[in-house]
């Protein structure tokens, strides 16, 4: 039997609650060090696929890749 997994872009109950709690300034400081951690994650990324980039052209593929491909 399959069990469903959860949908990662759907917030579960319990962590909107918790959510509902933080102030506007919280709530902007978790999504403010999640955008990092992922800037982070995908300059990590880059930097290991193309050891042989100068920063100029990982700073670009980093952005391409953080705005769906819009820069």
């Amino acid at each position: 039997m399959n069990t469903p997994r959860p949908d990662p872009e759907v917030v579960c109950d319990r962590v909107a609650a918790i959510l509902r709690r933080k102030t506007p300034q919280e709530r902007l400081a978790i999504v403010t060090g999640s955008w990092r951690l992922a800037r982070r994650l995908v300059t990590a990324s880059v930097r290991l696929m193309h050891p042989e980039w100068e920063e100029a052209e990982i700073r670009r593929e980093v952005a391409r890749r953080m705005s769906h491909g819009a820069v």
